[in-house]
């Protein structure tokens, strides 16, 4: 159902409902009102109820957690939403951010720094005027329409945060159907092949299709398009030691060796020779 309208609770504003409305604004385009709700608004389920209302009932848009027992997983507004929009799975696994922001709205500063392994201090020195002002702003306002600065930022970090989910996915997806692994020595190397139409950035993703299967240990270096050329990018992941670029720096179809040794790309687009040069950059 479309909703009418998107109500959370007035006063100090979390970053959970501020989120948790970003992502309804997105998607429904309709105003954001903070009070108290009423029967009848729980009852609609065209007004969105947010981190308020002592109920989750997905079916009629009621978003609440406060109401779940004290050793309930942490799950905050924000984690219902995203539930509720089916990309809760993916936002846990692709925003590292997202656990600590429900263990904060949840178990508190001090109870998240534990589980967290960081001083109590900590947790204040990660905020900066961007949280700030917008939090700030947000506990202010009374009803946000769209068209107004403030609603369409949050409107645009919701539409962001669900691009970057939704264009992960399907990355992700089309890696797993055209990547190879080869085994070469004690390691592996992950071959991404060039395909038409090109993505924007070929290499885009993949560290995470290789956390999402396991592989992240055990690859050592990555053969992707070169976005500028017709050849390919080689380069080390996570800075292995096995590999060092600036070996094939000389080779007449290798156009930059980064000084540092972690990247290079080369014109060569015939599989044979990216393998040798591949073999010649090994330490």
């Amino acid at each position: 159902m479309a909703l009418s309208l998107i109500l959370t609770h007035p006063g100090g504003s979390h970053k959970d409902e501020l989120l948790a409305c970003s992502l309804l604004a997105a998607v429904h385009r309709v105003p954001i009102v903070r009070r108290e709700p009423t029967d009848a608004d729980l009852a609609d389920p065209s007004i969105a109820v947010v981190d308020v209302g002592g109920e989750h009932a997905p079916e009629r848009n009621n978003f609440d957690h406060h109401q779940f027992p004290a050793d309930h997983p942490p799950v905050c507004a924000l984690s219902l939403v995203l539930q509720h929009l089916g990309v809760y799975e993916d936002a846990r696994q692709f925003c590292e951010w997202l656990e600590p922001a429900e263990w904060f709205d949840t178990r508190g500063p001090n109870v998240t720094a534990k589980w967290l392994g960081v001083d109590r201090n900590a947790m204040s020195k990660l905020s900066s005027p961007i949280d700030i002002t917008i939090l700030r702003r947000f506990a202010k306002a009374k009803r946000l329409e769209p068209g107004e600065p403030l609603w369409e930022m949050l409107s645009y970090i919701g539409e962001d945060l669900l691009e970057y989910l939704r264009d992960l996915r399907s990355r992700l997806d089309f890696i797993a159907e055209t990547a190879e692994i080869w085994s070469v020595d004690d390691h592996e190397v992950l071959f991404l092949p060039r395909t038409e139409p090109m993505p924007e950035e070929p290499s885009f993703g993949i560290g995470r299709y290789l956390e999402s299967v396991g592989k992240n240990s055990t690859v050592a270096a990555l053969i992707y398009p070169d976005r500028r050329g017709s050849g390919y990018g080689l380069s080390r992941h996570n800075d292995h030691p096995g590999y060092d670029f600036t070996r094939i720096e000389k080779e007449p179809d290798v156009h930059f060796a980064h000084a540092r040794g972690f990247v290079a790309k080369t014109s060569a687009s015939e599989l044979s020779r990216v393998k040798e040069l591949l073999k010649l950059a090994k330490v």
